[in-house]
C-alpha cells in the first residue's frame, strides 16, 4: 500500500477503489455510479490505463474477460486478511451494483429474450454478484435498493442473468423463462434475511412457489448454502419442507449433493422432513451424499431410523454402490 500512496490524492483514491475490487477477486467494474441517483456520472469513469498507472504495476486487466486481477498472490492474501484497509467495501460494492440495476440504462435492457451480455460486463456482474456483497454487509439504503430491484425482478434483465448462473446442468425447466424466478427466490438464494423478511410479511406471499425449475424458496436457500435463510423459512408454518423440484429432488437431497453440512443438520433436526425421500431416479439423500462424497452428511443420515441404508435406486444402486463409485456429479 505505501507503494501507491505517493500518488496525488485523486489517483490514490482511484488506486484504493481498484484494490477493493481486486482483493475480493471479482470482475472489474469499469464504471462509477452516483449511488443516490439513478443515473451514471460518465465524466468520472476512469480508463483501465489510468487504473493500471495509479496502482503502479500491482494489478493487471484482462480486457477480453473484463476482469481485474492482482498480480501477486501474496498481495491478495495480505489485502484479504487486512479488512481495515478497505472499510465497508462490501457495502460500497452492493450499493454500486444495485444502483446500476435500478438505473434507467439497466431497466431499458430487455428481460426476454435475454440480450447478449458478453460485451457488457457491468450488467452481467451486477446481476450475478450484488447479492453476494449485500449478504455480507447491508445498510438501510442498500436494503431499499434491493427491495426496489426485487419488486420488478421478474421483468428485469438481472433475473435471466442470475438464473442462468445459479441453475445446475441437470435442472429441468422451460427454456428462458425469467417470469417464474421472482425476487424472493433471488433473496433466498443469496440469503439476505432482512430483505426476505420484508417480502414474507406481505399478503399473498406463496412460500412454496416453485418457479420455472420447481425450486421453492427453501430449496433456493439450501442451494445457496444459506443457513440463516433456511432457519427463517423453516419457521414458517406454511412451508412445505419436502416439496420436490422438477427432478423430484427435495431440499434435503439438494443439501446432500451440495455438501452443506450445517444446512443438512437444520433439516434433519426437523421431524417433518422426510430423510429418505427419493428423486425421480430413485436416488435418496443418503445415496446422493455417498455419490458426492460428503462424509459429514453421510455420518448424519444413517442415525435416523427412517433412513434405509440399503435402499436401491431405479438402477439397483445402493448407497454403498454410490460410495464405491465416489466423486459423481449428480446434477
Amino acid at each position: 500500500m505505501p507503494r501507491a500512496q505517493p500518488s496525488p490524492l485523486p489517483a490514490w483514491k482511484q488506486a484504493t477503489k481498484s484494490f477493493k475490487f481486486a482483493c475480493i477477486n471479482y470482475n472489474f467494474l469499469s464504471f462509477l455510479v452516483n449511488r443516490y441517483h439513478q443515473k451514471f456520472n460518465d465524466d468520472s469513469v476512469p480508463t483501465a490505463e489510468t487504473l493500471l498507472v495509479v496502482c503502479q504495476g500491482l494489478v493487471t486487466v484482462d480486457e477480453e474477460a473484463s476482469t481485474f486481477w492482482l498480480i501477486h498472490h501474496i498481495l491478495r492474501k495480505y489485502l484479504c486478511t487486512h479488512h481495515n484497509l478497505f472499510p465497508r467495501v462490501q457495502l460500497a460494492m452492493a450499493e454500486t451494483c444495485l444502483t446500476y440495476l435500478n438505473s434507467d440504462q439497466s431497466k431499458a435492457l430487455p428481460a426476454k429474450p435475454q440480450p447478449d451480455l458478453s460485451s457488457l460486463p457491468s450488467p452481467k456482474y451486477c446481476s450475478r454478484y450484488w447479492g453476494t456483497h449485500a449478504e455480507r454487509e447491508l445498510s438501510d439504503h442498500t436494503r431499499l435498493l434491493a427491495i426496489r430491484l426485487l419488486d420488478q425482478f421478474e421483468n428485469h434483465v438481472a433475473a435471466n442473468s442470475l438464473f442462468e448462473k445459479v441453475l445446475d446442468p441437470g435442472d429441468s425447466l422451460e427454456a428462458n423463462a425469467p417470469l417464474l424466478f421472482g425476487g424472493l427466490h433471488c433473496a433466498s438464494f443469496f440469503g439476505i434475511v432482512d430483505v426476505m423478511t420484508d417480502f414474507l410479511g406481505t399478503s399473498g406471499c406463496d412460500t412454496n412457489r416453485g418457479g420455472s425449475a420447481g425450486i421453492t424458496l427453501l430449496a433456493w436457500a439450501v442451494r445457496g448454502g444459506q443457513d440463516e435463510a433456511v432457519e427463517l423459512l423453516l419457521g414458517l408454518e406454511a412451508a412445505n419442507l419436502n416439496k420436490p423440484d422438477n427432478k423430484g429432488r427435495n431440499p434435503l437431497t439438494c443439501t446432500a449433493i451440495k455438501g452443506y453440512e450445517p444446512v443438512a443438520k437444520q433439516l434433519l433436526d426437523r421431524e417433518d422432513v422426510n430423510p429418505d425421500k427419493p428423486d425421480i431416479k430413485g436416488i435418496a439423500p443418503l445415496s446422493a451424499a455417498a455419490a458426492s462424497g460428503h462424509q459429514l452428511i453421510l455420518n448424519q443420515l444413517p442415525n435416523h431410523e427412517d433412513v434405509n441404508p440399503n435402499k436401491p435406486d431405479h438402477k439397483s444402486r445402493t448407497p454403498l454402490t454410490w460410495l464405491r463409485l465416489g466423486g459423481m456429479n449428480l446434477w
